[in-house]
Order: structure tokens, then sequence, then C-alpha cells
């Protein structure tokens, strides 16, 4: 989309973006896939566009928070709190992304995301966080910045 001189991209098919700083039994819930624009391996938050194809126009952004924490990771949450509006890149796309905290998880699904994806679950304590963000980097994988803002928010 161009406005005067500015170029940005937006989502044709999506009305928001939601991430899930998921907590269970002290570890949070992070997700690794390789990412096509990035060229490498991404340490992300569970995530997903809201309402991106046509059957769930007009998804409420939590229905979608729910849809993709069991979609790439397995887990439900008993307790939903919508916590920060972030932009994701405001230089150069309009999305913002709402970050809710998924507490009271339980497991009741095999994990990895749809058939198109190939997602790898990770569950990270707290307290060992540092460490496994060091091995991670030492292996050329990329950390998505919405983790550090889970962190905050758990911390």
């Amino acid at each position: 989309m161009k406005c005067g001189r500015w170029e940005y991209a937006e989502h044709k098919n999506a009305s928001a973006v939601v991430a899930i700083a998921a907590l269970f039994e002290g570890c949070l819930v992070l997700t690794e896939q390789f990412r096509i624009p990035v060229g490498r391996t991404v340490i992300d938050l569970p995530a997903g566009l809201v309402g991106d194809c046509t059957a769930d126009s007009g998804e409420l952004a939590q229905v979608a928070a729910e849809r993709e924490l069991l979609e790439e990771t397995g887990f439900k949450a008993a307790i939903w709190t919508e916590s920060l509006l972030v932009p994701s890149s405001p230089g150069l796309t309009s999305e913002t992304v709402r970050i809710y905290l998924a507490e009271r998880l339980e497991k009741i699904s095999a994990d990895g995301g749809v058939s198109s994806e190939e997602i790898i679950v990770h569950l990270v304590s707290l307290e060992e966080f540092d460490a496994q963000l060091e091995q991670w980097l030492s292996e050329g994988k990329l950390i998505d910045p919405k983790v550090f803002v889970a962190l905050h928010l758990l911390r």
C-alpha cells in the first residue's frame, strides 16, 4: 500500500494478529519454525492471524488466540488475559499484535501446527531462559522480540 511516498504492507485476509504468552508448569511455551522471509529458523510465541480465511471472517481475537495455541502447541488454557497491543514493525506494516497471557494450561492434543506447518514446541523455564537463548543464538536461530515482551509480562 502507498501513502504519499511511503510504502507499507497490510494483510488482505486478516483483521489482526494475536500472540500468546503461555505458561505451563513454570515454563514459557515457545514455537520454532523456519520462516521464509528471513531465511532462518525463528523462536517465537504461539501466534497467528485473526480471521485469515473466509470461514473465520468476524472471528474474535481471543477466539483466534485460543485456536492458535491449540493448533500450534496442543495446549488449551483455562485463564485468558488480554495484555498488550504492540506494533510488529511500524515502519514496514500496519500490523499490530494483541498479546494474551494464557494460564492453567492442559495438554490435550499433539502439537506442530496444521499440515502445512512444521512447528517444534519448546517449554523453557524462566530461570533457564538466558542459557537457552544463548544456545539458540549460537545455532544461528533468530528470536522474535515478542518473546522478550512475554518474559517481561510473566516475570
